[in-house]
């Protein structure tokens, strides 16, 4: 197989603050294992930045392929990043949801490579301000929205996961396998999907919903058992 894995709440818990997020040793012990077990043929699907993925794992970053960005940067191999580059317009963006919504207790700004988003996971309550700010904030600059597990962003378009793992899948050392993803959240549907119609398999981490993986796994530690199976 091609071995595809958001990080996120499919490898990690989902925390309060995504600064908190950490690689601990088992799971560093995991991927290396993974990494040796399926040459090339693993990669960590992510919206957090390529460049925040490398800080989490540190060396393994090396044997990994890195998606970033929901899908708009990539980093295979010894060629680099690919990425379409940071627009003006996120910074402007940036701006406009610290001053409407960036002074509320628990909400959490966090600023991307190609996006920005709005956590709310601290306060609830604000779910739907967060999300009419993002709609606004996007329409100004000519992005789009990206709705998650408490979260709303604003980044650029073109692009998700199932189009990174397409453009991983038609070269080496991917081609010829079958991609298997792992992901927990609704921004994982898209490579979900492009997996399951390209004979590979979707696999949903977390509780049931409607999903396009035909399989599930119901949390992270099973997600963690599942690949030290394999």
């Amino acid at each position: 197989m091609a071995l595809f894995l958001d990080f996120d709440g499919t490898l990690v818990e989902l925390m309060e603050h995504p600064a908190g997020v950490a690689v601990d040793a088992a799971l560093a012990a995991l991927l290396a294992r993974l990494a040796a077990r399926l040459p090339g043929r693993v990669a960590l699907v992510s919206g957090r930045s390529v460049a925040q993925l490398e800080a989490l794992v540190g060396a393994l970053a090396d044997d990994l392929a890195l998606v970033g960005s929901h899908g708009a940067e990539i980093r295979a191999g010894p060629s680099g990043v690919r990425s379409p580059g940071r627009p003006a317009a996120l910074d402007r963006v940036e701006a406009i949801v610290r001053a409407a919504i960036g002074h509320e207790a628990g909400i959490v700004i966090e600023v991307k490579t190609l996006g920005v988003a709005i956590h709310y996971r601290q306060n609830p309550g604000l779910e739907a301000a967060a999300r009419r700010i993002a709609a606004e904030a996007a329409e100004a600059g000519d992005l789009i929205v990206q709705t998650g597990k408490m979260m709303v962003e604003i980044r650029t378009a073109g692009h998700d996961k199932g189009t990174a793992i397409a453009t991983l899948m038609a070269q080496p050392p991917f081609a010829g396998h079958r991609p298997v993803f792992l992901g927990d959240d609704v921004t994982d549907e898209p490579g979900l999907a492009f997996c399951t119609e390209a004979d590979g398999a979707g696999i949903l981490v977390g509780p049931p919903r409607v999903t396009a993986a035909a399989y599930r796994l119901p949390d992270v530690a099973a997600a963690r058992a599942w690949l030290a199976a394999l």
